[in-house]
């Protein structure tokens, strides 16, 4: 086959098997945004690039590095997303949410960033995100997490990861631990990786996330944020990491505080986060979730001082945790309606219509999943056969002798049983309904 008809490095096709896992995921998180309070809401899959570069730091390696940026025919400049919380910002401004607050805000859908492809990372990869916008207490930290480490039970079915946790301080603790961090590296500045000499001059903090071995044996003896935060933010920092060490939070199986945990966009601050898996569960990256507070962004993208909290989690990543996520159909209803050749196709077309219009008002009742479809083609004995390979869990056949007296089979393909009813009993929704064993109430 020509390379030009395989998918793009570092993207891929979710066929339809993944695609029930990947759908399912999303549904859960989904499911827990609408128990935790939050709304659900799209912005544009790209933005002018001046919304990330401005929000994420020049100096980030995804604005740096990253970004999938070009020209349109305008020549105005514009990117896709590389993650949301930037246009969800943008979107909260643009469109006068400032009314709204505090404003709970959920989304899900692609990303993009050029990295090196590995196992559940890739250049077009997916996320659900969930962005806390107008408060600032510590409450609303501790919460946030805890919806984290729900979404990740609840896919997983056991507590197996770690939270790791730490906290940037305000702008007065930052300031100072700057100060006491570049004392400290300036000495190793040629030692340093190519990366962390640039960032010592712009953002010295992220020499901390260095993935390189050569500064991380510099960065272990480095100082600590923790022990420069003023008192306010101690005392905030403390009284989140013990609201989140009681025996009676659940979710996750530990709490660590971690100091280099810095995250790797330049707009956080106070209270950062990440959940990560045992080693080599997810390859490479152990990362599953990570987030954490931005008080200061919606203010640098020209809002008014805005507090806010979020985190995001890749879908690709979650795929890899959902050992005991059932994705069983047993609860689901599929229905093949099977005509003989001498039936009318109008009559065929009739009853699957009505059928499909009673089980779409089940499955908004219900959220179980429910198809109709009609085996037009091949001799009976063929068709009967692919459904019986199938997930079908009802056969209707309509031979023309039980048709002849208004009157069609239905076998229920799960118990190897069938009965005839009447034609008749598929248009009453009550019939229908104790034929499908469907609850409607």
């Amino acid at each position: 086959m020509s390379p030009k008809l395989q998918p793009v490095r570092g993207t891929h096709d979710i066929l339809p098997e993944e695609f029930e896992k990947f759908h399912a995921v999303v549904t859960r998180a989904r499911e827990l945004a609408t128990l935790y309070g939050f709304r659900e809401m799209a912005t544009p899959i790209f933005e002018a690039t001046e919304v990330f570069s401005r929000s994420m730091g020049e100096t980030s390696d995804v604005v740096s590095k990253e970004m999938f940026t070009f020209q349109t025919k305008g020549e105005e400049s514009v990117t896709l997303r590389p993650e949301f919380t930037a246009g969800i910002v943008r979107a909260f401004l643009s469109n006068g949410m400032q009314q709204h607050l505090p404003l709970k805000l959920f989304s899900t859908g692609s990303l993009f960033r050029y990295e090196r492809p590995q196992k559940g990372r890739q250049r077009q990869f997916h996320q659900v995100n969930f962005e806390w916008l107008g408060d600032d207490s510590w409450e609303a930290d501790v919460e946030l997490i805890c919806l984290a480490g729900h979404l990740l039970f609840s896919l997983s079915g056991k507590k197996g990861c770690t939270l790791l946790i730490n906290t940037l301080g305000d702008q007065e603790s930052r300031a100072r631990y700057r100060e006491a961090l570049v004392g400290y590296l300036a000495p190793y500045t040629k030692e340093l990786s190519e990366d962390s000499q640039r960032r010592l001059a712009t953002n010295p903090l992220r020499i901390l996330d260095s993935k390189s071995p050569q500064d991380k044996k510099i960065i272990d003896g480095a100082p600590q944020i923790t022990h420069y935060l003023n008192e306010s933010a101690r005392k905030r920092f403390n009284t989140v990491h013990e609201a989140l060490s009681q025996k009676e939070v659940p979710f996750f199986q530990s709490v660590k505080i971690t100091p280099s945990l810095v995250r790797g966009l330049d707009y956080y601050t106070d209270t950062v986060f990440e959940f990560v898996a045992e080693a080599g569960e997810l390859g490479a990256q152990n990362t599953v979730l990570a987030g954490g507070r931005y008080d200061g962004l919606v203010e640098q993208m020209g809002g008014k001082l805005t507090p806010a909290i979020g985190f995001a989690a890749g879908i690709e990543r979650l795929l890899l945790l959902t050992h005991e996520l059932k994705w069983s159909k047993l609860n689901d209803i599929s229905i093949v309606v099977l005509p003989f050749e001498e039936i009318e196709p109008n009559v065929v077309l009739y009853i699957a219509a009505s059928l499909r219009n009673r089980l779409l008002g089940w499955h908004l009742h219900t959220k179980r999943r429910c198809t109709v479809e009609i085996a037009w083609r091949g001799s009976v004995k063929k068709r009967m056969e692919r459904a019986a390979q199938s997930d079908v869990t009802h056969l209707i056949l309509l031979p023309p002798e039980e048709a002849n007296r208004e009157s069609c089979i239905i076998r229920y393909m799960k118990i190897h049983e069938q009965q005839e009813i009447k034609i008749a009993d598929l248009f009453d929704t009550d019939k229908l309904a104790k034929l499908l064993e469907i609850p409607t109430k």
